[in-house]
């Protein structure tokens, strides 16, 4: 037990050196690095937080992840954001194919509802699919392009990973149960689509909310790219679409209630 004890209070001082090299190295940042490592020294608390629960390798490297965020933005897309936007191109090709392939006897609405739901299930299951797992099974650091936009993503922040949870889960699953009653004009169709929508909704506000109160710091503005097109853009349709869903149901729903009342009324008079 006290050699337990011994080896316990090596590694707890061994740590503790390391967070003051790493608080060393990150005041040097602050000061010596650029303008824009200064203007965001929440971000480094944060690094130094996690550095309580993990090794100082993995420390250094998400700094050194810091560091290449803070640093200034290229002026050309890099290989890495052209293989991004391919990928995405990829996912719309394939929920436009599966559109086809099973949505072909349906309305010209109901095919462009049949389109986002497919694109939504894609993008929940091979983009954000991957990032619970790493999270939760890995724990390793996600070196994606999207992440660049909100470095909350790339060191498994647990409020990111609690509503990605829900969003792989529940809104995947929601989504192929909405693609069903589509396709086969289920009564509970608008039940699921008010349900889907509200939920997708609820996952973008408390994905940004909470950063938002801080102040922003994990978001990275300074890049064309990453504002307009990772940041407001792709997470823009999250927002657009559901809503223009609600209103499909609204008027879906409204239109119902004044046929039946319409039958009520008409049966009252033939009694």
């Amino acid at each position: 037990m006290q050699g337990r004890a011994s080896n316990q209070q090596t590694y707890q001082e061994g740590r503790g050196r390391s967070l003051r090299h790493l608080s060393t190295f990150t005041q040097f940042i602050h000061h010596q690095h650029s303008a824009a490592a200064a203007a965001r020294p929440q971000q480094y608390t944060g690094v130094l937080q996690l550095c309580s629960t993990h090794t100082p390798q993995y420390c250094v490297a998400l700094l050194l992840l810091c560091l290449q965020m803070d640093s200034p933005a290229p002026p050309s897309l890099s290989p890495v954001a052209i293989f991004s936007l391919l990928a995405c191109g990829v996912q719309v090709l394939a929920a436009v194919l599966l559109t086809h392939r099973y949505g072909g006897r349906s309305s010209a609405q109901d095919r462009w509802v049949l389109l986002w739901l497919f694109y939504d299930v894609i993008v929940h299951l091979t983009l954000e699919g991957p990032f619970v797992y790493t999270s939760l099974v890995v724990c390793c650091l996600h070196f994606q392009e999207g992440p660049k936009a909100d470095s909350r993503w790339l060191v498994s922040d647990p409020t990111i990973v609690s509503v990605e949870i829900l969003t792989v889960v529940l809104d995947s699953l929601l989504a192929l149960l909405l693609i069903h009653a589509v396709l086969n004009d289920k009564y509970y169709r608008h039940f699921l689509q008010i349900a889907l929508s509200v939920c997708e909704l609820y996952g973008g506000w408390m994905t940004f909310c909470p950063d938002w109160l801080l102040g922003s710091p994990h978001l990275d503005t300074s890049s064309w790219l990453h504002l307009w097109v990772y940041l407001v853009f792709f997470n823009g349709v999250w927002v657009l679409v559901p809503v223009l869903l609600l209103a499909q149901s609204w008027f879906c729903l409204r239109s119902l209630h004044t046929l039946r009342t319409d039958k009520n009324h008409i049966s009252r008079k033939n009694m």
